[in-house]
C-alpha cells in the first residue's frame, strides 16, 4: 500500500492529485522551483522539497533531483502528472530503480508510445520523410510531448526550415527533448480521443470519447464527453483501436489514444499519451469515477472490474488561461486578485492558483479548469457558460469572455466542431464586450461614492473620470445621489463604493465594483465582467513611445533575434525580428512596417518585462524602398 506520494509536477495537476490522496489517507510531497516557492500546490502538500532554479530544464525536468527529493521526503511512490517528465521512460525507470512505485505505465510502454514517431510506426503509420509541395500543408510536432508545444503548421516549403528550428527549440525547453517529426495536416478535422485504463491482469477499459476540437496554438481550450454526433460504428471502431493499442504495448494505468476525424468521417491515429490528460475530469464526471484513485489502485496491484460503469449525461470543460486572445493569445502575468466561481450542483473547479498568487512567466498560463456536468449536452453547456459569466476573475487578462462566447456560439451549440473553429471565428469572439460603457459609468459612480463630497447649490462643471476608452461625466445631487451628464436612458438608482445599480432603458441592473489598487477596476454584473484601466488625469511624457517602437507584449526571455539583424538593417512588414519565450511557448515579434531598423535592444538570453523596448523600426515609403533597391 502506498503511504506517501510525491507529485513530480506543479500547479493544477499537483493540487488535483493531492485532493485524491487526502481522501485516501495518503501523505503528499510537493516539489517546487524557486519561482513556485509560495505556490498553491506547495501550500497544499504535507511536505515540499526545493528544486533550485526557475527554468523547467533546471527544475521540473531534472529527474535525478526529483528522485532524490522523493527519497529524502520518505515517499514510496511518484505520480508524474502531465507534461514535464510524465512521458519520459528514463525517468519512469529511474523511479522504479530507486525502489519507488511509479504511478504510470511500464517504461517499455512509454518507450513504445510516448515517442509519437515510434507510436505511428507501431500503429501502422509513419511520419513524412521528404516533404514536397504536394504534401502541404504539413504539421511539425514534438516527438516527446504534447500540449501544443513544439507544434507548427507549415503551408509553404520556404517556411519549413525556420519552423523546424522553432519547434525543436520549444520542444527542448518544454520536454527536455528536441526531436520533432512531420505529418500531413488534416484541415478542419475533429480532434477526438478515447480514455483507456488498464490493470496488470489484462483488463483494458475504453471510457468513452472526448471531443477536444476547440484549440488555439494546437492546445485544447474546451473539451467535452462524449464527443457529440459521432456514428455508433465510428465510436466502436475508435474504442477497438484504443484497446488494441493499449494491449499491444502491455499498457497499465491511465492513458489516452488520440485521433483526427476528417470531414469525410475517416479516423487518423495521432498519438497515445501515456499519462493522465488535462481534460480527464469530463470522463470522470460522465462515468462517476476518480481516475487518479484508479491509477493508484492499479499501481498497488489491484484488479479492475471486468467492465467500467455505464456512462451517463454529458460533461464540458473550459480551460481558464491568463492570456489575451485578442492580441495573438499572448500570455499575461501578475497577481491574481480574485478567483471565485459560483457553486452549483454539477460544477467543479480544478485550480492551480488562488487569490493573491502571482502568475509568472516560466510555466503554462492555465489558471484553472471549470467543469460542468448535466443530464444533457445543452444543459451542461448552459451551466458552464453561466458559471464562467458570473465568475469573479480579477488580475491579469484572461480568456474568460472568449470561453463564454465560444460556448454560446451557434457552431458550438449545434455541435459543428472542428479544429478550425478559432481560425474562423476569433475576430467575432474577441470583439469589445457589450455593456462596457455602463461598466465605466458604474466604476466612476462607485469611486465618487467612496469619496464623500458636498452638493453645490450653484450649477457647476461636471466631474470627469476616465476608464479605458470611456470618459464619464456626472454631478452630485441634493439628496446625495448622482446625475449623469449626456447619458440618455441611463439613471443611477443607488451607489455604494462596491456596488452600483443603474437603470438602463427602464431595466435596473446591478454592478459590483472592485478596485484592488493596481490601476485597474473590475466590474462584475450578471451579464458579464469588465476590467478597465483607470485613466490618469495627466499623461507622463516618459510613458510615450516613439513611432515604430516594438514593445514586449509580455514578460519573458529573448531567445533569439533575426539572422543578420542590426541597427541600420532594412526590414519588411511582417518580418520576424525577435523571438520571446514565455510560459513554455515561443512568440514572434514582427516588424510593423517596411523600413529601417533604427534600434535593436533585444539580446538573446536577456529577461525583459512587459512594455520593454525591443526594437524601433522607422517606416520608409514603398517608393523610396524600391528606388534604393534599384540604385543598389
Amino acid at each position: 500500500m502506498i503511504s506517501t506520494l510525491l507529485v513530480a509536477n506543479r500547479g493544477e495537476i499537483a493540487c488535483r492529485v493531492f485532493r485524491t490522496c487526502r481522501e485516501l489517507g495518503i501523505a503528499t510531497v510537493a516539489v517546487y522551483s524557486d519561482a513556485d516557492a509560495s505556490a498553491l500546490h506547495v501550500r497544499e502538500a504535507d511536505a515540499a522539497v526545493r528544486l533550485p532554479g526557475a527554468a523547467p530544464a533546471d527544475t521540473y525536468l531534472r529527474g535525478d533531483l526529483i528522485v532524490k527529493a522523493a527519497l529524502a521526503a520518505g515517499a514510496d511512490a511518484v505520480h508524474p502528472g502531465y507534461g514535464f517528465l510524465s512521458e519520459n521512460a528514463e525517468f519512469a525507470r529511474a523511479v522504479t530503480d530507486a525502489g519507488l512505485v511509479w504511478i504510470g505505465p511500464p517504461a517499455s510502454a512509454i518507450e513504445a508510445m510516448a515517442s509519437k514517431t515510434r507510436a505511428k510506426e507501431l500503429m501502422g503509420g509513419a511520419p513524412l520523410a521528404d516533404v514536397t509541395a504536394d504534401d502541404l500543408p504539413v504539421l511539425v510536432k514534438a516527438a516527446a510531448g504534447g500540449g501544443g508545444r513544439g507544434m507548427r503548421i507549415v503551408r509553404s516549403l520556404d517556411e519549413l526550415p525556420g519552423e523546424l528550428e522553432a519547434a525543436r527549440a520549444e520542444a527542448l525547453s518544454a520536454f527536455g527533448d528536441g526531436e520533432v517529426f512531420i505529418e500531413p495536416y488534416v484541415e478542419n478535422g475533429r480532434h477526438v480521443e478515447v480514455q483507456v485504463l488498464a490493470d496488470a491482469y489484462g483488463t483494458v477499459w475504453a471510457l468513452g470519447t472526448r471531443d477536444c476540437s476547440l484549440q488555439r496554438r494546437h492546445q485544447k481550450v474546451i473539451e467535452e464527453s462524449p464527443a457529440p454526433g459521432l456514428p455508433a460504428e465510428l465510436v466502436a471502431s475508435l474504442h477497438e483501436s484504443a484497446v488494441t493499442a493499449a494491449r499491444a504495448v502491455g499498457y497499465r494505468g491511465a492513458g489516452t489514444v488520440e485521433f483526427l476525424i476528417s470531414p469525410a468521417g475517416r479516423a487518423h491515429f495521432l498519438e497515445m499519451n501515456t499519462r493522465l490528460q488535462v481534460e480527464h475530469p469530463v470522463t470522470e464526471a460522465v462515468f462517476g469515477l476518480d481516475l487518479v484513485a484508479l491509477q493508484l489502485r492499479v499501481a498497488e496491484g489491484a484488479r479492475l472490474p471486468a467492465a467500467p460503469p455505464e456512462a451517463r449525461g454529458h460533461a464540458v470543460e473550459a480551460r481558464l488561461y491568463a492570456e489575451d486572445p485578442a492580441t495573438g493569445w499572448t500570455p499575461q502575468t501578475g497577481v491574481l486578485r480574485a478567483l471565485d466561481v459560483p457553486d452549483a450542483p454539477g460544477l467543479r473547479v480544478d485550480a492551480g492558483y488562488a487569490a493573491g498568487d502571482s502568475i509568472g512567466v516560466h510555466y503554462d498560463p492555465m489558471i484553472a479548469k471549470v467543469i460542468a456536468w448535466a443530464p444533457t449536452r445543452d444543459a451542461a453547456v448552459r451551466l458552464l457558460a453561466q458559471a464562467l459569466r458570473r465568475a469573479r476573475v480579477h488580475g491579469p487578462a484572461t480568456n474568460r469572455a472568449l470561453l463564454v462566447r465560444s460556448l454560446e456560439h451557434p457552431d458550438f451549440t449545434g455541435a459543428r466542431l472542428d479544429t478550425g473553429f478559432y481560425e474562423r471565428h476569433l475576430d467575432a469572439l474577441t470583439e469589445p464586450a457589450e455593456g462596457e460603457r455602463y461598466a465605466a459609468i458604474a466604476a466612476a459612480v462607485a469611486d465618487a461614492a467612496a469619496r464623500p463630497g458636498a452638493w453645490r447649490n450653484l450649477h457647476s462643471q461636471p466631474q470627469v473620470k476616465g476608464y479605458g476608452d470611456h470618459e464619464v461625466r456626472y454631478r452630485r445631487t441634493r439628496g446625495g445621489g448622482f446625475e449623469l451628464v449626456d447619458e440618455p436612458g441611463v439613471r443611477v438608482v443607488d451607489a455604494r463604493p462596491d456596488r452600483v445599480r443603474l437603470e438602463i432603458d427602464g431595466v435596473v441592473r446591478p454592478f459590483d465594483v472592485t478596485d484592488h489598487g493596481d490601476r485597474y477596476v473590475h466590474i462584475d454584473s450578471p451579464t458579464g465582467a469588465h476590467a478597465l484601466a483607470v485613466r490618469p488625469r495627466f499623461t507622463d511624457p516618459q510613458d510615450r513611445a516613439e513611432p515604430g517602437s516594438l514593445l514586449a507584449p509580455m514578460p519573458g526571455t529573448v531567445v533569439r533575434v533575426g539572422d543578420g539583424l542590426a541597427a541600420g538593417a532594412r526590414v519588411t512588414q511582417g518580418q520576424p525580428l525577435v523571438w520571446l519565450e514565455a510560459m513554455k511557448m515561443e512568440h514572434r515579434i514582427l516588424s510593423p512596417a517596411s523600413g529601417i531598423l533604427t534600434a535593436l535592444h533585444a539580446v538573446p538570453g536577456r529577461q525583459v518585462e512587459v512594455g520593454a523596448l525591443l526594437a524601433v523600426v522607422t517606416e520608409v515609403a514603398a517608393e523610396a524602398t524600391q528606388e534604393e533597391d534599384t540604385a543598389s
